[in-house]
């Protein structure tokens, strides 16, 4: 992800430069665009997390679909061990 750099116009307005008032200090501006940053990406980091295990979830349906079409047997129990398999990929994100 590339740094994006403010305009002069736009550190201007923020730091409040000209505007007979200061609405934020360097320093604070930039203590909140950190903050901003770690949060939007802990919100990315859970979201792409979410949408694995959707994911995983619509694999292991489609796995035990294929079970339920087979007689009992050695290849129905492989495909349900294979669903369960992708289910506890990573057992600690399973809920």
């Amino acid at each position: 992800m590339s740094k994006v750099e403010l305009s002069d116009f736009q550190k201007r307005f923020l730091l409040g430069a000209g505007a007979g008032q200061t609405l934020f200090t360097e320093k604070e501006f930039g203590e909140a665009m950190a903050q901003a940053k770690a949060e939007i990406m802990a919100v990315a980091i859970e979201t792409s997390r979410q949408a694995v295990m959707i994911e995983r979830q619509a694999c292991a349906e489609i796995v035990l679909a294929l079970a339920a079409e087979e007689e009992e047997g050695e290849f129905h129990t492989a495909l349900k061990n294979a669903a369960e398999a992708i289910l506890n990929r990573i057992p600690s994100q399973r809920q």
